[in-house]
């Protein structure tokens, strides 16, 4: 039984992974914004759900960007072995029809809330000379299509944070791996945040056309019972790290429809570990066993 701290678990892969891992015989700790308000029932089904099977799941009111909600809930939450940083949200428009905050709000949510929330558990971590903090990023942090500029900024950003995270926690007994699904069937399109500056984006029609086209695309394969879009498929994938042996974990971890991102990630691992040797880093590419 290990101790689990999930962010985002208001709706998608957070909230079935709470469940989920719970039935496993792990102790969860599913934290959310808005516990009473706006994500009330998802906080009230999952209390139902663990006192109904007698499971240990806690709810916990965290807001990622905010240092004092991280601060506050930590209070209430002990040493954890696992964090799953998987709190956000996309930004969709063309870049140029955002405002400076609103690419800052995208960032501040998709990087530095993954930040605050390393900072609450490293320490815990660091004492006990273990853990693992598995960071949700993805395909969307290997490429790149129009529309999603924003959004891609916050994700390539946390797959070179996740790199770094990785070598310079391994030497201390934590392990950093990246889960990047495609598209699943989960709120992350009806969320998406649309860039407000509705004017300028009247010039980028092929942008809107493009993003339209994606969105059916996209749609068609979530109505399709064979095509890999279960949120589950996900949410097994995080069991398969937690579970796995030290020195065993992959640091990039694709799941679902990649649109060729396996193959990028194929071309590029060779490479990875190359400059690993060349700077002699290599022991440090995770924890050994």
């Amino acid at each position: 039984m290990k101790k689990i701290l999930i962010t985002g678990c208001s709706s998608g892969f957070g909230f079935q992974a709470a469940k989920y891992l719970a039935e496993k015989g792990h102790h969860v700790y599913a934290t959310m914004r808005n516990t009473n308000s706006s994500n009330k029932e998802a906080a009230e089904n999952l209390k139902k759900c663990a006192a109904e099977k007698n499971l240990k799941i806690e709810v916990v009111e965290l807001d990622v960007t905010s240092d004092e909600s991280v601060k506050t809930a930590m209070t209430k939450i002990p040493t954890v072995d696992v964090l799953i940083n998987n709190a956000g949200r996309g930004f969709g428009g063309p870049i140029e029809a955002f405002s400076a905050a609103e690419c800052l709000a995208q960032l501040d949510l998709n990087i530095v809330g993954n930040i605050r929330m390393a900072k609450a558990v490293l320490p815990g971590m660091r004492a006990q000379k273990s853990g693992l903090i598995i960071q949700l990023s993805s395909i969307a942090g290997r490429l790149a299509v129009p529309g999603f500029g924003i959004y891609h900024a916050s994700k390539w950003g946390v797959e070179g944070l996740s790199e770094a995270m990785r070598y310079e926690l391994a030497p201390l007994g934590i392990d950093v791996a990246i889960v990047e699904p495609g598209p699943f069937a989960t709120n992350f399109f009806p969320s998406l945040i649309i860039a407000k500056d509705e004017d300028i984006a009247k010039a980028y029609e092929h942008v809107a056309a493009f993003s339209a086209e994606f969105g059916s695309k996209t749609q068609a394969a979530f109505e399709d019972e064979n095509a890999p879009t279960d949120p589950m498929i996900v949410v097994q994938l995080f069991e398969e790290l937690i579970n796995a042996s030290a020195g065993s974990r992959p640091l990039r971890n694709v799941a679902g429809l990649d649109f060729g991102a396996r193959s990028i990630i194929d071309v590029i691992e060779p490479l990875r570990k190359g400059v690993l040797d060349a700077f002699q880093l290599s022991d440090w590419d995770g924890v050994k066993a």
